[in-house]
């Protein structure tokens, strides 16, 4: 989705709409820009590789290369050389053994956590339920939620929905999208390629896992469901470990025969699934059969072109394209479900788009539609043909176009950008499903989430309640307020929580790191991707964000979201880091603070407002501090793990000597503890599971208690790093990218991708008030008087009696009111009056009841 920022990665702009105009994004898109940081910050270099190798042509790669030189892991060449061990970019994995490797060691991860037990404190679901005012790329808003990757239609009953969420697992509808509820969360992967139902028996569905558009290396096999959707198991690992799906078919005429499109090949099962065997080799993105009661012809799209089988995908052999490039980068293809003769191939290879039509047995090629871009075309692609058209084909790419051809004439229309006039829906297509018996009835998934159309894609209704897939980068907090938070999102923006199951949409473009002032949280702020905050001055209204970009000389580039944080305790200060370091105390001007030697930053510290702290992708730790005029240069701490992408630092407030950083770089230590300023470090990661670590908070009233977040799930320690449990009690098996603690209400909440945001109360929920004396008073015959309390955390609701401690039965001895002062920003004074309403003197106790700290 296009925001603010996305000039600097173009280098050129969009249409007046944002809609596409031919080559104006780089190859790949930002998609792959943040696919390959992700890879690289754990050390997938390897993986990467493959990755970059299989979705663009080699002058693609050149133009990619060069463009993300700016956002990669490491900093550009031309900057300096970093120290001993500084990463290059695609130099293989640390951990080695590719995809499979990788896969297996988040499914034994996986393993570790499990469905929820009632022993502990549970994990719930904020949401979003849903997130209004959405943005398109056209005039009209809609609501969102997050990345759909498949979609599958009951056969037998078109109310019943499957939805597959890039890493948020199955959700299932029986009401054609109003609600939902999810059907995987305890998975070895919440990775989602493919979905199919079994024609002959839709009891019968399958789900390919790891998703072919992006996370693929995370695939673990092949789920199935025999009630229709609602329960799965593991049908099969092997061949599929550590590959992603792209297209899963079931043969109308044998529910036994199966064909798997995936990241490494074409394969076949005969058996329902259970076994398989590879047709061919490389990636193969698209598979289509012909319809019931055809001959039995099979079409595959593969990066080296489109194949033909006639004897159930045993053989296969090259169906020419005229005029076709030698190699894709993606390409789908469809058969006429009204007519097997009809048949369409959309590709796409460099910056061209190709659309070929088959009939009378020959194919033609016919001109693509107007402004394709095919920049993520290995990212967001499909292909349909209308049940009932054989001359209606539905072109997927960053928008949805819809062919319609009469006589040898073709016309087009975008589907999903009106631009100022009709209803719009979120771009970067995924997924088209028609619902049976009514082929006006479509479906399709996108970085928005599910939109339904009832009259093929001319309008549109949102299928997003309670499809909780949002994919949050970034979380922070009003310290002061237990229901209120603010996000980052993938592609959907900046989004606001203030205590409703629906968030508010405050912001567009790509939702990167967020801060609110603890002194002042009417001051939060947010960020694009790139060197790109903003601050809004009234809590993130929509509308309310003023650019305050730091003065970033050409050239200089920084990681895809560079951290940006505001102190932790008091004070003003703001901090961004790229390849250089960015300071603005009490509302000034940025100081620019360059790095000894070349680096980017990767995680940023800000314990109180004359220091900061900030890490780097190699592994490197500087400090600056306020001398009382300036910021003193980047002073070098001893890294803790030389060459491990720094993931997060904690710095204890009250005793800055303590500090904890986490690295998402695998093959080696993650979790680092030092207890001297950072002179020396002791490695706290035995326990914890081979993942990359993401995020670290501490309890405020026990040093000794730790959280750390990773890829997958939630690990608490009591004894200050030494050793290590789960603590995600009810936390769905899903990638864990922020971890915050607000430490009034005593929650620690995550954002994930793509299951939204998650909280648990460290200490239980409270089952019962917590009552007791707080202050004790006296007055004489019918005198009043007036008794204060402070510093009482202001998320707390709590409820004061004034009661006397002197029995005089017989008629009303007091009377009191409360007042309430908001102290600070955190914390309340109560003022109570009491009076005596005897004609004696009178002793009483002021008495509190804590009903909630939430």
């Amino acid at each position: 989705m296009r925001g603010p920022a996305d000039r600097e990665i173009e280098g050129q702009v969009t249409s007046p709409e944002g809609g596409e105009t031919g080559r104006a994004r780089p190859p790949g898109g930002k998609a792959l820009l943040r696919l390959l940081s992700l890879l690289e910050e754990a050390g997938l270099n390897g993986q990467a590789e493959a990755t970059l190798q299989r979705v663009l042509s080699p002058e693609g790669r050149a133009e990619f290369r060069a463009r993300a030189a700016r956002f990669t892991v490491a900093p550009p060449a031309d900057l300096g050389a970093g120290p001993p061990g500084h990463p290059a970019p695609f130099t293989g994995d640390t951990q080695g053994g590719g995809g499979p490797a990788i896969a297996e060691r988040y499914i034994a991860a996986a393993q570790r956590l499990g469905p929820p037990t009632t022993a502990g404190p549970q994990w719930r679901c904020l949401g979003p339920w849903t997130i209004p005012n959405g943005q398109t790329y056209g005039a009209s808003r809609v609501n969102v939620s997050g990345r759909v990757s498949a979609i599958a239609i009951d056969p037998r009953r078109p109310d019943h929905l499957l939805c597959g969420s890039a890493h948020g697992g199955v959700w299932e509808s029986l009401n054609r999208g109003a609600s939902w509820a999810p059907r995987t969360d305890y998975a070895a992967t919440l990775t989602v390629g493919a979905l199919a139902f079994n024609p002959s028996d839709p009891r019968t569905v399958y789900c390919g896992t790891g998703e072919g558009n992006w996370w693929s290396y995370l695939g673990a096999g092949l789920l199935r469901s025999t009630d229709g959707g609602t329960t799965w198991a593991t049908l099969c690992g092997a061949p599929f470990t550590g590959q992603g799906f792209y297209d899963l078919r079931v043969d109308h005429a044998d529910g036994q025969r199966l064909l798997a499109a995936t990241t490494e090949g074409l394969y076949t099962s005969n058996d329902g699934g259970v076994t398989w065997t590879q047709r061919r080799s490389g990636a193969h993105w698209s598979v289509t059969l012909a319809p019931p009661g055809a001959a039995a012809e099979l079409l595959v799209g593969a990066a080296d072109g489109v194949y033909r089988s006639v004897d159930g995908g045993v053989n296969w052999a090259a169906d020419a394209l005229p005029g076709a490039p030698a190699s894709w980068n993606r390409l789908a293809v469809a058969i006429a479900p009204s007519n097997p003769e009809v048949a369409y191939v959309w590709g796409a290879s460099g910056a061209a788009s190709y659309l070929y039509r088959r009939a009378a047995g020959s194919w033609t090629q016919v001109a693509s539609p107007p402004g394709v871009n095919t920049g993520q075309a290995w990212y967001d692609w499909f292909l349909a043909v209308s049940p009932d058209r054989d001359t209606q084909v539905y072109c997927g790419a960053i928008e949805v176009h819809r062919g319609d051809l009469s006589g040898t004439t073709w016309t087009w229309v975008n589907l999903t950008n009106k631009g100022t006039s009709g209803d719009s829906i979120h771009p970067d297509q995924h997924a088209i499903a028609f619902e049976p018996g009514r082929p006006d009835c479509l479906y399709v998934g996108n970085d928005g989430g599910l939109f339904r159309s009832d009259n093929r894609g001319l309008n549109w209704q949102h299928c997003n309640n309670g499809l909780i897939i949002s994919e949050f980068e970034y979380l922070a907090q009003d310290y002061g307020s237990s229901r209120w938070l603010i996000g980052g999102t993938q592609d959907n923006g900046t989004q606001r929580w203030s205590g409703a199951a629906a968030w508010e949409h405050v912001a567009d473009g790509d939702g990167g790191d967020c801060g609110v002032n603890r002194n002042d949280p009417r001051r939060v702020f947010h960020t694009y991707f790139g060197m790109s905050p903003e601050r809004s001055e009234s809590r993130g209204d929509w509308g309310s964000w003023a650019g305050i970009a730091p003065p970033v000389p050409p050239g200089e580039g920084s990681a895809f979201y560079p951290p940006f944080e505001c102190s932790a305790t008091t004070g003003d200060t703001v901090a961004m880091g790229g390849d250089a370091l960015y300071i603005a105390r009490n509302g000034g001007a940025w100081t620019r603070l360059v790095f000894p030697s070349a680096a980017r930053s990767s995680a940023l510290a800000i314990p109180d407002a004359d220091s900061v702290y900030v890490g780097t992708t190699d592994g490197r730790l500087y400090r600056s501090t306020w001398s009382g005029t300036a910021w003193s240069g980047l002073v070098a701490l001893t890294p803790p793990r030389t060459g491990a992408f720094l993931s997060d630092i904690f710095v204890q407030p009250s005793n800055t000597r303590r500090m904890w950083v986490t690295s998402r770089r695998v093959g080696g230590g993650r979790v680092f503890r030092s207890d001297d300023g950072g002179s020396t470090w002791t490695d706290c990661t035995a326990g914890l599971p081979t993942l990359p670590i993401n995020a670290v908070e501490v309890d405020d009233r026990d040093p000794q208690r730790i959280w750390v977040a990773a890829d997958l799930g939630v690990y608490q320690s009591l004894d200050g790093g030494a050793s290590w449990t789960s603590f995600s009690n009810g936390l769905p098996n899903m990638f864990v990218g922020d971890l915050l603690f607000q430490p009034h209400a005593r929650v620690l909440r995550v954002g994930t991708r793509n299951r939204g945001v998650w909280e648990i109360p460290v200490d239980g929920w409270m089952t019962r008030p917590q009552c007791g004396v707080q202050w004790s008073g006296n007055l004489g015959p019918n005198a009043e008087g007036r008794w204060f309390t402070h510093s009482w955390p202001a998320t707390w609701h709590v409820v004061w009696t004034v009661m006397p401690t002197t029995p005089r039965p017989g008629a009303p001895q007091v009377s009191w009111t409360v007042r309430v002062e908001r102290a600070d920003a955190e914390r309340v004074t109560y003022w109570m009056t009491v009076k005596n309403l005897t004609p004696q003197a009178l002793t009483f106790e002021g008495r509190y009841c804590i009903l909630s700290r939430y």
